[in-house]
C-alpha cells in the first residue's frame, strides 16, 4: 500500500477530549442456546450493550458474523483489530478467539453459521469448488446491504430454552431468511478495515499507543522514544512482524478511526480536521488507500451513490 504523503495538515479544531468511562466486561451471552446445525444453519442473538462494555475473549467451533446496527463495534483477535460500523459486518471464521468492544452504546447482532465439515464461508453453495473456502478462512469486514441489514433484523432469535418453541412457520422462514443472508454475505464486498497487531512486546506496546490516539505525533522517531528502542530497530520489527512500513500501518489506524468518527455522522471534512489533514488531502490519501471516494469509504453514501467525495 502507498505510504500516506500529505502535504502540511489541517490544524484539529480545538474540543474536549471526550470523557471516558471504565471498561466493563461481560461473558459472550450462551452460545450453546443457539447452536447451529444442518437443520437451522444461521442462528442470531441480539443484545444490546453500553459504550465502553467489552465481551471477554471466547471462540466458537461455528463461524459467526457480527453486526451493528446502531453503534460502533471493535473486535479484536490475535492477528489484528478490526473497526466495524453499523455500514459494515465482520465474518470470524470458527475457532477464531476474539473480544469485542462497544465503541458506542450498539444494538449487537450476532450470527452463528453451521459449517459442514471441511469447507468455510456462509452457506457454501452446492458444487462450490474448495478453492471458494480460502477468503472464509481469515476475518474478512464487509460491506452491509440495506437487504442485509433488514434480513438481520428481522431473524428470530430466541434461545433453544425458550419457553415457547419455534412453529413450523417460524422454522420456514427462518430458513428462508438464512439462504437469503448467505447469498447476501457472499455478494458483498470485502474492505482493508483491518489493523494488524504484532507479537514483539515492544512493538505491540507502540501499536496500541497509535490505536488510542493516531494523531498524537506523525514521525516515528517521536513514536519509538516510547519503546525504549531505536527508530531503525522500530522500522524493521514493523517490516518482519507485518510486512509494512510504519506510515503504511498507521495509515490503516487513520483509516480505521474516519470510520468511527463518520459513524457519528460528521462531514468529511470535520472528520478530515480531526485526524490532521486538509480536506483535499485526505480525500486524496483515501482515494489511493482504498480507490474509492471517501464518503463510499464511510458509509456516508450508498454503494450506488454519488458524491463528491
Amino acid at each position: 500500500m502507498p505510504s500516506t504523503a500529505h502535504s502540511t495538515p489541517a490544524p484539529a479544531p480545538s474540543a474536549a477530549p471526550r470523557p471516558r468511562r471504565a471498561v466493563s466486561y461481560v461473558s459472550s451471552l450462551t452460545p450453546d442456546l443457539f447452536v447451529p446445525a444442518g437443520t437451522r444453519p444461521v442462528r442470531a442473538k441480539a443484545r444490546w450493550l453500553p459504550a465502553d462494555t467489552q465481551v471477554l475473549p471466547h471462540r466458537h467451533p461455528w463461524a459467526q458474523v457480527a453486526i451493528s446496527t446502531t453503534g460502533v463495534i471493535r473486535l479484536t483477535a490475535a492477528q489484528g483489530t478490526y473497526i466495524v460500523p453499523p455500514s459494515r459486518a465482520l465474518w470470524i471464521p470458527p475457532g477464531v478467539e476474539h473480544a469485542v468492544t462497544m465503541v458506542q452504546d450498539a444494538d449487537l447482532r450476532t450470527l452463528y453459521f453451521h459449517q459442514p465439515r471441511g469447507r468455510c464461508g456462509p452457506g457454501v453453495p452446492i458444487g462450490a469448488a474448495r478453492a471458494d473456502d480460502a477468503a472464509w478462512r481469515q476475518c474478512r469486514v464487509l460491506e452491509v446491504s440495506p437487504l442485509l441489514r433488514a434480513l438481520v433484523c428481522e431473524m428470530p432469535f430466541e434461545p433453544d430454552d425458550s419457553a415457547t418453541p419455534p412453529t413450523p412457520e417460524l422454522l420456514r422462514r427462518e430458513r428462508h431468511l438464512s439462504a437469503l443472508i448467505c447469498e447476501e454475505l457472499r455478494r458483498a464486498a470485502a474492505l482493508r478495515l483491518g489493523v494488524d497487531l504484532p507479537r514483539d512486546k515492544r512493538l505491540l506496546h507502540l501499536c496500541e499507543a497509535v490505536l488510542a490516539d493516531p494523531t498524537r505525533h506523525e514521525a516515528l522517531e517521536d513514536w519509538a522514544r516510547d519503546t525504549g528502542a531505536s527508530p531503525r530497530t522500530v522500522a524493521r520489527l514493523f517490516r518482519a512482524e507485518l510486512g509494512s512500513t510504519f506510515t503504511q500501518w498507521r495509515q490503516q489506524v487513520i483509516l480505521a478511526k474516519a470510520v468511527a468518527l463518520a459513524a457519528e455522522r460528521l462531514p468529511v471534512g470535520q472528520i478530515a480536521a480531526e485526524l490532521g489533514y486538509s480536506a483535499s488531502a485526505f480525500s486524496a490519501m483515501v482515494r489511493r488507500a482504498v480507490g474509492m471516494p471517501p464518503a463510499r469509504f464511510l458509509g456516508l453514501q450508498s454503494p450506488a451513490g454519488l458524491g463528491p467525495g
